[in-house]
């Protein structure tokens, strides 16, 4: 009797999937054998400049310190040699490594970049980090898998190559602040107008946001232990990943001592201003544009004309295209005088404008921390930062009764800080920077190995056993 085609097509079907599930099962248990005595940083961009770059070589220095004897390896999709990796950590942010790391290149890193998902981008990255995650534990498989980029959906899978999870999370990667924002259709980087105008497409996008809230939640709960930045990214991990004995507040690290030896006082009668952030959308330079050409325009003549000093850098096309942006704005508002740009700064050159920098400008909504801020307060440059999150909760707040900065929202807000930047006079301006820079005390690079060692040591000790 004839097997039907159907039937036989199934049959071949199901045993090309059991042959692939068995390969896969292969390849995991060959690790799990294999696993070195190494703790494995997952961090794909290495050259991003941000507070996340800062703090996986804290993390690395730190582990470096707590157990000698654990190789720390980072994955990177960057070129980069052990040599290239620990001189960049001492360059752009005074990280001075006990060793180089070594290095596990990744070449599948385009499958968690933005431009790779046009439409659902967050799940579209996350199961993109996944792949990239099967690249880098088949190539190295560790003791202990440390994420420092937010790539929760990765964690089953070094779990189930045997490792321990750890993590920094500097941010969710979704929260109830953005579901809110798409119920109430309001209009953001992360959400466009085609979406916030349509009734049918928001719903829709708020079904999608929760169902992939469910899932960062099944996926976070594999972490062994779980750090976050502030007390906003605690409240909303807490939330989502139901691991709250597994969960630790540990600030990021925040190179305050270098900075508070700077003098309080700035001389030069002409306030400068500064920005510190990677060219990305979510940090809203243009707004900080448009409130500093509003508060020129308000000056009054006596009053010289400030500058507004831009630092950051650039990860990819899409980065360097923003800046471009920027600068042909500033041309339009007739600001080119007015304003600098200074793109991948070498630290010591960072230090240098921060010295002389009368107020630093952050405009991020829902900046997780905002480690830009507390540089700039213990710079002495008196913070101007955006109402909302970790600036709002952790660091823009009294000492001792006395005000550490500004809070803005709105661009007529921040137009206003910087106009009473301007006219304020420097006692009175040293007063309030002298409580920030007290208040920069609790964010410090000391704070940050002493969280960070009790955090972690508990599950590194099994290193040594």
């Amino acid at each position: 009797m004839a097997i039907p085609f159907c039937l036989l097509l199934g049959s071949l079907i199901t045993g090309f999937i059991a042959i692939v599930l068995s390969y896969f099962a292969f390849l995991i248990m060959k690790g799990r054998i294999s696993r070195k005595r190494a703790i494995g940083f997952f961090h794909p961009y290495t050259n991003d400049g941000g507070g996340g770059e800062r703090v996986l070589w804290c993390a690395v220095k730190a582990v470096q310190e707590l157990n000698p004897n654990l190789d720390c390896v980072v994955y990177t999709g960057d070129e980069a040699s052990p040599q290239s990796l620990m001189a960049r950590a001492l360059d752009r942010f005074g990280v001075k490594l006990l060793q180089p790391p070594q290095v596990v290149p990744l070449h599948k890193r385009k499958w968690v970049e933005e431009r790779t998902y046009p439409h659902f981008t967050m799940i579209g990255q996350s199961l993109g980090s996944i792949y990239l995650s099967w690249e880098a534990l088949n190539k190295f498989t560790p003791l202990f898998y440390f994420d420092t980029s937010g790539y929760a959906f990765t964690y089953p899978l070094a779990r189930a190559f045997g490792c321990k999870v750890i993590c920094y999370t500097h941010y969710p990667t979704i929260s109830s602040d953005m579901v809110s924002r798409v119920r109430q259709r309001s209009f953001m980087y992360n959400n466009d107008k085609s979406i916030a105008g349509s009734i049918w497409l928001s719903r829709c996008k708020v079904i999608y946001y929760t169902i992939f809230s469910w899932m960062y939640g099944l996926v976070g709960s594999y972490a062994n232990i779980a750090m976050v930045n502030s007390s906003w990214t605690r409240s909303h991990i807490e939330k989502l990943w139901k691991i709250p004995d597994r969960t630790r507040r540990v600030y990021p690290p925040c190179n305050t001592s270098e900075l508070q030896v700077l003098p309080l006082e700035r001389p030069d009668s002409i306030r400068k201003f500064i920005s510190v952030a990677q060219f990305r959308p979510e940090k809203a330079h243009s707004l900080q544009l448009e409130a500093f050409s509003h508060a020129i325009n308000k000056l009054e003549l006596e009053y010289p004309r400030p500058k507004l000093q831009f630092v950051g850098s650039s990860r990819n096309k899409e980065d360097k295209e923003r800046l471009s942006k920027l600068k042909r704005r500033c041309i339009e508002l007739g600001l080119e005088k007015d304003v600098e740009f200074y793109e991948d700064l070498m630290y010591r050159d960072l230090v240098e404008l921060l010295g002389g920098a009368a107020a630093g400008l952050h405009s991020m909504i829902d900046e997780h921390f905002g480690i830009s801020v507390v540089e700039y307060m213990a710079a002495g440059a008196v913070p101007i930062a955006h109402n909302s999150a970790g600036p709002m909760m952790d660091i823009v707040v009294e000492e001792d009764g006395q005000r550490t900065g500004f809070l803005a929202k709105e661009v007529a807000e921040y137009t206003d800080a910087i106009h009473n930047i301007i006219k304020m006079p420097e006692p009175e301006r040293c007063r309030i920077a002298e409580a920030a820079r007290k208040r920069a005390n609790r964010f410090s690079e000391e704070k940050f190995y002493k969280d960070f060692e009790a955090a972690v040591s508990p599950i590194l000790s099994c290193a040594s056993s």
